[in-house]
């Protein structure tokens, strides 16, 4: 392979990274859009009103002020991707915190492997998020380990890799699951289970309408989510991913990487043309 195609290679394997971390937490997508010339409420039940809705918002407001937490998550994207995550993170000012990310199997995780990579931590901060690729991937680009995603320049990527990532990012939290599931018509309490020990209340519901994306959440006593599972489709084919949370409140590490062994995702890309 020749120097650019191997320097396109890697960028290329940069963007699968980005999308990797951008799932590591969570797999919520957005409902899907109604068909053309179809009644919007057609792609999107009514949301929950009475005890379910009351109960809901009650989590949603106690997991949004904890502010921080611990997270496990597995996650598997068709035939694609599949991956785990453990680290924590923070959502009092912004999306911060720091995982490490597992790639465990998926066609993705293949070639990121010849590339010398099976695992990276990714750093997250309000404005950006920093992936650490490993020494092979830092001969490639100049003996840098880390990558600098900002969210807008993403944004301004345009297409399938830079529309609505930074929201994406941001709804990796507990409390933004709540937030989804309040979306749900036909949420309901499936009843009481004890998960990982821990007595807790399972709600489960459906959103996005033809997409039939499925969420699963189980709360303590507390109101603060203990886990939960989404299932549906992607563009790569059928999706699960399951979380688990605790140590609510706990504190969140997530210093920015030296700027000398950072390189910018967007300089990445004018390098080779892109």
């Amino acid at each position: 392979m020749t120097g650019t195609r191997a320097r396109r290679t890697v960028v290329s394997l940069a963007v699968s990274a980005a999308l990797a971390c951008s799932t590591a937490c969570t797999a919520e997508e957005e409902p899907a859009s109604p068909p053309s010339g179809s009644a919007a409420t057609s792609s999107r039940p009514p949301a929950p009103t009475g005890p379910a809705a009351d109960a809901l918002r009650a989590v949603e407001r106690a997991t949004g002020r904890a502010g921080s937490a611990r997270v496990e998550s597995t996650t598997v994207m068709g035939r694609e991707l599949s991956l785990k995550a453990a680290g924590v993170l923070g959502w009092r000012d912004g999306l911060t915190g720091t995982l490490t990310i597992t790639y465990t199997g998926g066609t993705t995780a293949e070639t990121m492997r010849r590339l010398g990579t099976t695992a990276m931590e990714a750093r997250y901060l309000p404005d950006a998020y920093y992936a650490e690729m490993g020494d092979e991937f830092a001969e490639r680009v100049g003996g840098r380990h880390w990558i600098r995603y900002v969210y807008e320049d993403l944004e301004e990527l345009g297409g399938d890799a830079g529309a609505g990532f930074a929201d994406q990012m941001r709804r990796t939290t507990p409390n933004q699951a709540v937030k989804l599931l309040l979306t749900a018509g036909d949420v309901r309490k499936v009843g009481e289970e004890t998960t990982r020990g821990r007595r807790t209340t399972h709600w489960s519901g459906t959103v996005g309408g033809e997409s039939a994306q499925s969420v699963d959440i189980w709360v303590d006593d507390r109101d603060l989510l203990v886990k939960k599972v989404e299932r549906g489709r992607t563009k790569t084919g059928e999706l699960t991913q399951t979380a688990h949370y605790s140590d609510y409140g706990v504190a969140v590490p997530a210093e920015r990487p030296p700027a000398e062994d950072t390189a910018d995702f967007k300089e990445l890309l004018a390098s080779q043309g892109s």
